[in-house]
């Protein structure tokens, strides 16, 4: 009889070509048990698997098929669900994956540089906002910081519950704007923590899309020839040197870690690539925005890099003009004792004029900051002027948003009367003492001195000095840290303004 030839060996090479060829679904990682999703919206849900996979995602009673591409991409859209939960998320393929704990609810984005990622724990009353933190209906999320010239599909991080020990090292700005409108709402809220410290705007833009523009061009070279004058033996050197120092004790100066130029939050295109990008599409309700000191010595391109990154992520995310709101720049170093010019102020000039764009609002902090740090503690504050703005302009709130602005003036002998816009019902106000304080006021030979200022009515001011005959201009609050006090009766500052453009 003819001896059989075993058949185990191939049966198993068979197999393990077909476990070669599956391979498994997968999703970015800020899809995740306990993740929020956008209310009121057909939220897409992507990942990837083998190209040509059918791929299929229930949730809440909907189900959804795709088919991977070529590249093993899939995308689905889900029905808007009902708020609440928990749902559970299904995606299903060559395998299985289920995400649990799922809620329905808001969403808000909240990006920066550092004093949106400065952490609560480091905040003020730090000890009763953790005491008060554990709120399962409050999620969190922190991407990870990468910088990078290409795009990026995915990130580190997970979802959390709000909770004394996650709260701490979770952005104060974006915690305390989602704890207000959490108990304003009632409904689950999802926080995506997005920032890193010291970034400059041009890192948050596609670099392609800045080379549309010669106002760049000179920032852009500047970092690429940084990037290509560094190597992976210089940053070791520096490594060393700083390791070194630290073993020293830490003598003065001071050193920081060595930042390399190559991935660092500076090159631009950076961080687009590395953290925004990956997230792009999630459903979100808005973003927040506190950025702008590490561009403050580049006001001028900041008036068209600020509203370029926005107009960007916008249609990036394909989900229209959806609500950006931002945290003007604090006062910040010595108080000024006469009128001056400052890089600061012409920053704060930029972001104001942003607001040119639909759905945007500011948050006026010129009295919330430090004189010392560039990193005010009282991040309340902060959140509470930038809450105003949702509520009212996404939720339905009577509540007043926007800080009073400058909107006219009118001069008359040697006085000039200026008119506010966004002044609430209850009028204008002078804090602290009745003297308004905060204005200068010059002539055509564009020398400033301070000016004595009346409210009148509701919403205007009257200004003049005895030194000056026939003025021509006005300041408000112009200086890195200027002493102005003019508000609205809700404590929301006056807007820094100037009626010249000299």
């Amino acid at each position: 009889m003819q001896k059989m030839k075993p058949l185990l060996p191939a049966y198993l090479s068979i197999l393990g070509l077909c476990l070669t060829a599956q391979a498994d679904v997968s999703l970015p990682s800020i899809f995740g048990d306990h993740m929020v999703l956008q209310r009121e919206q057909a939220n897409p849900v992507w990942g990837t698997a083998d190209a040509g996979e059918a791929v299929t995602v229930e949730i809440g009673g909907q189900s959804h098929q795709a088919v991977a591409d070529e590249e093993g991409k899939w995308r689905v859209n889900l029905s808007p669900l009902e708020v609440g939960g928990p749902y559970t998320l299904s995606v299903t393929g060559n395998n299985v994956l289920s995400f649990v704990d799922v809620l329905v609810g808001e969403v808000w984005f909240c990006s920066g540089q550092s004093n949106m990622e400065w952490s609560v724990r480091n905040s003020n009353h730090a000890d009763v906002e953790l005491a008060t933190a554990n709120n399962p209906q409050i999620r969190l999320i922190t991407v990870s910081k990468n910088g990078t010239q290409q795009l990026q599909d995915d990130f580190k991080g997970e979802w959390q519950l709000a909770t004394s020990e996650t709260v701490a090292d979770f952005s104060a700005v974006g915690y305390f704007y989602g704890k207000r409108l959490q108990h304003a709402l009632d409904v689950p809220i999802g926080l995506i923590d997005n920032s890193w410290g010291g970034s400059s705007a041009e890192a948050w833009v596609p670099r392609d899309v800045l080379k549309q523009s010669d106002t760049f061009s000179d920032y852009i070279q500047l970092w690429a020839e940084r990037a290509a004058a560094y190597s992976d033996e210089i940053h070791a050197e520096k490594v060393a040197e700083y390791r070194a120092w630290e073993a020293a004790g830490k003598p003065d100066p001071r050193k920081r870690w060595p930042s390399d130029p190559r991935t660092n939050q500076h090159r631009p295109g950076n961080i687009y690539n590395g953290m925004v990008y990956p997230l792009a599409g999630y459903g979100i309700r808005g973003t927040i925005w506190y950025q702008g000191e590490s561009n403050a010595g580049r006001a001028q391109q900041y008036r068209e890099l600020f509203p370029l990154m926005i107009t960007t992520w916008r249609e990036l995310w394909q989900q229209g003009d959806f609500p950006f709101y931002w945290v003007q720049l604090a006062d910040y170093q010595k108080e000024t004792t006469e009128p001056s010019d400052h890089s600061w102020a012409k920053l704060r000039e930029a972001q104001t004029m942003t607001l040119s764009l639909p759905n945007t609002g500011e948050a006026v902090i010129i009295d919330a900051g430090e004189g010392r740090d560039i990193h005010p503690r009282d991040k309340q504050t902060v959140a509470d002027r930038l809450v105003r703005h949702a509520l009212a302009k996404d939720y339905g709130f009577d509540v007043a948003s926007d800080s009073p602005r400058y909107a006219s003036m009118e001069v008359e002998g040697n006085t000039v009367t200026l008119r506010f816009d966004h002044v609430s019902d209850g009028g204008l106000r002078a804090f602290d003492v009745t003297e308004v304080k905060g204005f200068s006021i010059a002539g055509a030979d564009q020398k400033f001195v301070w000016a004595d200022a009346k409210i009148v009515g509701k919403d205007q001011v009257v200004v003049s000095s005895d030194q000056v005959a026939e003025p021509v201009a006005v300041r408000y609050a112009w200086a890195i840290n200027p002493v102005a006090n003019l508000e609205d009766r809700n404590g929301l500052q006056v807007t820094p303004f100037r009626t010249d453009d000299w």
